[in-house]
């Protein structure tokens, strides 16, 4: 059962970068339906047979805080204003958590690394959907609005995905049994550093900048964990590869339609300029989110319902407002902003605290793995947790279907790897009650 749930998770992985629909007049959700769909359909079943059903599991804090979130949003879900907004949203997170569990179960077992193959290929793979229309490749699956946006359908989104795979297809790379397998991760690293400088995505240039700095000191301590001496190599080919996918698409003629002489340039500056442009309409908009969290500090306004209510304490000519005085996105830009407002501080508070538990666990006992192949992967926990919480704070991804199911895929396997220390839960009453519970909103948001 866990090698059948293994191979579908890798399959939805890859399949929910690329799930798109050709009716343009649902613009957003010719994309979004697809990929949540694919998201909670692989959700039911790998949370059915490794998660539901399981009579007993390992939990530590990170599992118990993230129980809380899930627990905290359906409650606040009770009370939304919108239950059809607030369900769906509900049914991302709950298939997201079932999506961690069960990766975090399958790394438990050891195999992490086909979860963190299948995430490098993912990445790769809808990096080609960006560059395909970015060099005239003409299809009812892209759109042209925040092109080029590949399969994704927003170039912002895209480079998210890019940001937070990264540190899964640098492992894939230098851990590659082949040397074969090693030439086809520099090479894919090239396109995925392409699809980050067409994009434009000041917050995925932040994450990608975040993760090395932060993630340089300990992979020169883990230098004497490495498994073997190509590493090393293969990593600076990698780096350099890199580069030189980022600087020959810095300068290689495209078909996007920029209305600056210097498009790439532009963005560079503005990575950290509020006080015009959108970065001044960003604050504004989260001013005025977190006087809705204020309003409503402790279950929020709803799962979904930050649309139906942000208009009221939103002025008039607000940037986030559009012609028919509704909101132009259905989130703000960022899930943090997202979560606080929509579900309450102790439900944000619970979400940040996981990340924050795995990200200092992840420094913790190298000595004790006896296997210096684990030690690379808790730095791909570290870089994944870096980049997915810059991109969080300046965009949405854990709200999305694709970028959190990467995300989750991701950080489950790598948390899983070589788990010490755990309580060991049985199932009750409780248990079952929650089961069941979850088991049916997925139903629920499968049939939607």
């Amino acid at each position: 059962m866990t090698r059948t749930a293994t191979r579908l998770l890798q399959a939805g992985v890859v399949a929910v970068m690329l799930a798109a629909l050709p009716y343009k007049i649902f613009e957003l959700d010719r994309y979004f339906v697809p990929k949540e769909l694919i998201l909670n359909v692989v959700a039911l079943v790998i949370g059915l047979s490794l998660v539901l059903r399981a009579k007993e599991m390992k939990v530590d804090l990170a599992d118990k805080l993230l129980a809380l979130f899930l627990v905290w949003s359906f409650a606040s879900a009770i009370f939304a204003t919108n239950h059809w907004l607030a369900q769906r949203a509900l049914g991302v997170s709950v298939a997201s958590a079932m999506v961690f569990w069960a990766s975090r179960r399958i790394g438990s077992g050891g195999e992490y690394q086909s979860i963190l193959i299948a995430a490098a290929v993912a990445t790769v793979v809808v990096s080609l959907t960006c560059l395909a229309q970015t060099y005239g490749l003409q299809t009812e699956y892209f759109t042209l609005n925040r092109a080029p946006g590949g399969t994704l359908g927003n170039r912002n989104f895209i480079a998210h995905v890019a940001s937070i795979g990264l540190p899964s297809l640098a492992y894939c790379t230098v851990t590659s049994r082949r040397s074969f397998g090693a030439l086809l991760g520099s090479i894919g690293a090239a396109i995925v550093a392409g699809a980050l400088v067409l994009s434009r995505s000041r917050a995925a240039w932040l994450a990608v900048a975040a993760s090395i700095v932060v993630i340089l000191i300990p992979l020169f301590v883990s230098r004497k964990y490495w498994p073997h001496g190509q590493v090393g190599g293969r990593l600076a080919r990698f780096l350099l590869a890199l580069f030189l996918g980022g600087a020959i698409a810095g300068v290689m003629p495209n078909t996007l339609n920029w209305n600056s002489v210097s498009p790439y340039l532009d963005s560079a500056r503005g990575m950290v300029d509020y006080s015009k442009g959108s970065g001044k309409g960003r604050l504004a908009q989260y001013e005025n989110s977190l006087k809705m969290a204020a309003a409503n500090p402790i279950l929020g306004v709803g799962p979904g319902n930050w649309p139906v209510r942000y208009t009221t304490f939103a002025p008039p000519r607000d940037r986030s407002l559009a012609d028919d005085a509704m909101t132009a996105n259905p989130w703000p830009s960022s899930d943090w902003v997202a979560f606080v407002s929509e579900r309450g501080f102790v439900s944000a508070i619970a979400l940040l605290g996981v990340f924050v538990v795995l990200f200092f666990g992840a420094f913790r006992r190298w000595a004790e793995f006896g296997d210096g192949d684990v030690v690379l992967v808790k730095l791909v926990l570290i870089g994944t947790i870096v980049a997915t919480a810059v991109v969080s704070a300046f965009d949405v991804a854990l709200l999305l279907a694709a970028p959190a199911f990467l995300v989750w895929s991701i950080v489950g396997a790598t948390s899983g790897a070589r788990r010490m220390g755990d309580d060991v839960v049985r199932g009750g009453q409780w248990w079952s009650i929650a089961s069941t519970l979850a088991a049916i909103l997925l139903i629920v948001s499968v049939a939607r």
